[in-house]
C-alpha cells in the first residue's frame, strides 16, 4: 500500500505525480477507461509500451501488487521521470527498460498476461513483434490520437486475427477555471482498441 495513495481503487490525480515540462501525462480519467479495458488480475504481468511519463504503468502496479508491470520508454529523462515516480509511490513491482521497440522486446521478462501499447512511430512493427509474446487468451489494448492511426491499428487487428475487439473514441471532458469562469474542457481526444489471442 502506498502512502501517496492508500486507496485499492485506481484513479490518482495527475497533480500527485512529479511531471516534466512541456511531457504530457495520460489524464486521470482516461486512465480509469484504459485500466477497465486491460482486465487486470492480481497476479497479471503487464508490458506498457511506449509508456510515456508511466502513469498508466504506476496504476496498474498500484492494483496488482502480486503481479509484475513493465514500462518501455525510448527517453531518457522520461524512464528516468517513472523511475522517480515508482519511488514516490513505493512501488516494487514495476520495472523501467529504457529503449525502443520492438528491439527491446526480446529483453523483456517475464512475458506478459496484457501489452499495453501507446502510439507512437512504428506501430504496426511494435504491435506485429508484440503479439507474439502474448499467450492464448491474452490482451492487447492500444491507443491511437488520429485516424491514420485508428487504420493502421484496424488493419494490423485483423491480419494477426485478433478476436473479441473492442474499439471507443471517449469523450471526457474536465471542469476548469479559465478567467473567472468554470468551463469544460476536452480530455485527451484518442482512440482505444482492444482485443484478445485466441
Amino acid at each position: 500500500m502506498s502512502t501517496l495513495w492508500p486507496y485499492a481503487t485506481p484513479g490518482i490525480p495527475d497533480a500527485l505525480f512529479e511531471q516534466l515540462p512541456g511531457i504530457p501525462l495520460s489524464s486521470r480519467e482516461v486512465r480509469l477507461l484504459l485500466l477497465g479495458y486491460l482486465r487486470l488480475r492480481p497476479t497479471d504481468v503487464l508490458w506498457d509500451i511506449g509508456a510515456g511519463t508511466g502513469t498508466l504503468a504506476i496504476e496498474a502496479a498500484l492494483m496488482c501488487r502480486q503481479g509484475q508491470v513493465v514500462a518501455v520508454e525510448r527517453d531518457e529523462d522520461v524512464a528516468d521521470l517513472i523511475r522517480r515516480n515508482c519511488q514516490r509511490f513505493e512501488l516494487s513491482n514495476l520495472t523501467v527498460v529504457q529503449g525502443s521497440a520492438p528491439e527491446v522486446l526480446d529483453h523483456l521478462s517475464p512475458d506478459p498476461n496484457c501489452i499495453f501499447v501507446e502510439g507512437g512511430r512504428s506501430l504496426k512493427t511494435i504491435l506485429q513483434a508484440a503479439w507474439n509474446y502474448l499467450p492464448p487468451g491474452g490482451r492487447l489494448v492500444v491507443t491511437v490520437g488520429n485516424l491514420e492511426g485508428l487504420y493502421s491499428v484496424s488493419e494490423t487487428f485483423a491480419q494477426l486475427q485478433v478476436r473479441n475487439i473492442e474499439a471507443a473514441q471517449p469523450a471526457v471532458n474536465r471542469l476548469e477555471v479559465k478567467g473567472n469562469h468554470q468551463v469544460f474542457t476536452a480530455v485527451d481526444p484518442i482512440f482505444i482498441l482492444s482485443g484478445e489471442k485466441v
